[in-house]
């Protein structure tokens, strides 16, 4: 194995590692423990030496969801370096995010210097070294990562990344977290060697037990009424068109319930929509695949004897304190090998049940028909509505984006009125419910996609939660023209919604104006984008929106330069 060499500093190696091991890029809020990685930096852009390319994010949830979306779009997991505790407690949401949605992020932070007096470099100079020291950092965020870990000295260092590297792309990935004090940052190094490649390999990808592959074939080979529901099947791109192929050769409706990915093509004969609830009495089996909540017990639920089988690398979501739902059989495994294992298994047993394939393919086809004759209706009678309809505001976007425009959806963005027909044009990623992730995200997604359009939809309540100013920033800094729609209902739609469902016929629904769910004054939002020279633009009759829509795509696809639509919209 080759040899590569380091004389300098802990951080030079460091730096020279994360590069040799693929990680392209350094997103950064920094503070005083950052001294000697930037002296390191800036030593690399001297000297030419390969370190991962440092992007000023002046907030941290903007920081971990530019991560996120690098990884959703690549697959490979990128750096992030926060300010100590209080750097890291500003990126708890977005850690949060990551880890419910399996997104390895490769999470650090400084740590306050130990050190008090002495000859070590980078011990304690300023007042806030003392105040800032925790004596447990890392159990700021210990629930929501794989593995924490404060580096000791150099000499673990190149085993350090490695393992945060294997860690974090295990499955079910995630991301870990990694403490960094600044004088063991700060400390010479002579010699010192680490190895390229890397000898610390990932493990290889969980595949499913064949015989549960057969059993379960046989339960959907029985069944007269099968369904599929999925919210996460997608997240890796190289999966399009299995699920497809499962469906299609076996006639399986597939109802992706709240999608966090493209997991099927609006155009496939077995699509079937994004709501579940009607479809659960009448199936006799259901297929849940990386699905944490395929549907909410005690609203709607399959029947009593319908078989429940559950697919995923983790199907019975351990991590997860209690989730109660009935399951007759599941089978671990990424849904890469599992889904063509099942599709291979259910062939052998299709001649068995030719009959039953081929009338449940016709009856799907008409119960299709008519439900996208329903949301063909609500585009119709949404042209006119003020303020906006979703599916109007959907549909004019869907309209113009094409099949290679990549949309971040943290708002009422409906599915129904748009059509996704590729695999990573769509990405839901606020797994946790922590909002304000869709900005940083659309960001990571085109410093990954340079090429293709990012359009960043926002309700206004996450538009405010995702740091704008920052993220605008980082758009004109790192030339990252997006555009971004936001949904302005002037209101927590969510809260008002659930109010209203514990409580259909109490005081806060009769009074149309509940406390805390409204934001009034109206805020104009259009104005923000301009601090970071970006085209900004009001939007309050539905007739005129298609015509912005297009000036703020020139502004975006021929000027370069961030595009914001501040778009009136109804509320639930």
């Amino acid at each position: 194995m080759a040899e590569k060499t380091i004389d300098g500093t802990v951080s030079d190696a460091y730096l020279a590692i994360l590069a040799d091991r693929g990680v392209d890029y350094l997103f950064a809020n920094a503070g005083t423990d950052f001294a000697p990685l930037i002296e390191a930096l800036s030593k690399a852009e001297a000297t030419g030496a390969k370190v991962p390319r440092p992007v000023t994010v002046p907030h941290e949830n903007v920081a971990v969801s530019m991560a996120l979306g690098y990884y959703l779009k690549t697959g490979k997991p990128q750096l992030v370096m926060v300010h100590v505790n209080v750097g890291t407690a500003n990126a708890v949401c977005g850690v949060m995010n990551a880890w419910r949605g399996n997104v390895p992020i490769l999470m650090t932070a400084g740590r306050t210097p130990f050190s008090e007096e002495g000859p070590l470099p980078g011990k304690r100079s300023g007042e806030i070294h003392w105040p800032q020291e925790m004596r447990d950092q890392g159990a700021m965020l210990r629930e929501f990562v794989k593995w924490d870990y404060q580096l000791p000295n150099g000499e673990v260092v190149e085993n350090a990344v490695d393992r945060a590297i294997n860690i974090a792309m295990s499955e079910p990935k995630g991301p870990i977290y990694l403490t960094l004090p600044r004088e063991v940052l700060a400390a010479p190094v002579e010699n010192f060697k680490f190895q390229s490649p890397s000898r610390h390999r990932t493990p290889s990808q969980p595949w499913p037990d064949l015989n549960a592959i057969d059993e379960a074939a046989d339960m959907i080979a029985k069944a007269s009424n099968p369904l599929i529901i999925t919210s996460s099947a997608g997240r890796d791109a190289a999966d399009f068109g299995k699920l497809s192929a499962l469906a299609d050769a076996f006639a399986i409706p597939v109802v992706q319930r709240k999608p966090r990915y493209v997991a099927l093509g609006a155009d496939d004969p077995m699509h079937m929509g994004y709501e579940p609830d009607p479809m659960l009495a009448g199936s006799d089996c259901i297929i849940v695949i990386e699905c944490d909540v395929p549907w909410i017990p005690g609203k709607r639920a399959p029947g009593a004897d319908a078989k429940i089988i559950h697919l995923g690398v983790d199907p019975l979501f351990s991590q997860y304190p209690m989730r109660g739902y009935a399951c007759d059989l599941a089978i671990p495994g990424v849904v890469g090998a599992t889904l063509p294992a099942l599709t291979q298994a259910l062939l052998t047993r299709a001649g068995a049940a030719r009959d039953r394939i081929e009338a449940r393919r016709k009856r799907l086809a008409g119960a299709r028909e008519t439900m996208r004759a329903k949301w063909r209706d609500a585009v119709t009678r949404g042209r006119d509505m003020k303020p906006m309809s979703p599916a109007w505001i959907t549909h004019c976007l869907d309209e113009v984006k094409g099949q290679d425009a990549i949309v971040i959806k943290e708002s009422p963005f409906t599915f129904e009125q748009s059509r996704f027909t590729k695999p990573g044009t769509m990405f839901n990623a606020g797994a946790a419910g922590g909002l304000g992730w869709g900005l940083g995200t659309a960001l990571g997604v085109k410093a990954a996609a340079p090429d293709q359009l990012v359009i960043a939809t926002c309700g206004d309540g996450a538009y405010m939660f995702g740091n704008p100013v920052p993220a605008h920033y980082v758009s004109a800094a790192e030339k990252l023209p997006i555009l971004t729609v936001v949904f302005n209902n002037q209101m927590w739609g969510a809260v008002k919604r659930n109010t209203h469902e514990v409580y259909p016929d109490g005081y806060a629904a009769k009074s149309n104006r509940e406390p805390l769910t409204y934001f009034d004054p109206a805020l104009k939002f259009e104005k923000a984008v301009e601090v970071a020279d970006g085209y900004g633009e009001a939007v309050d009759d539905p007739a005129k929106l298609p015509a912005a829509i297009e000036r703020a795509l020139k502004a975006v696809e021929v000027e370069k330069r961030q595009a914001l639509l501040n778009v009136t919209c109804r509320g639930p």
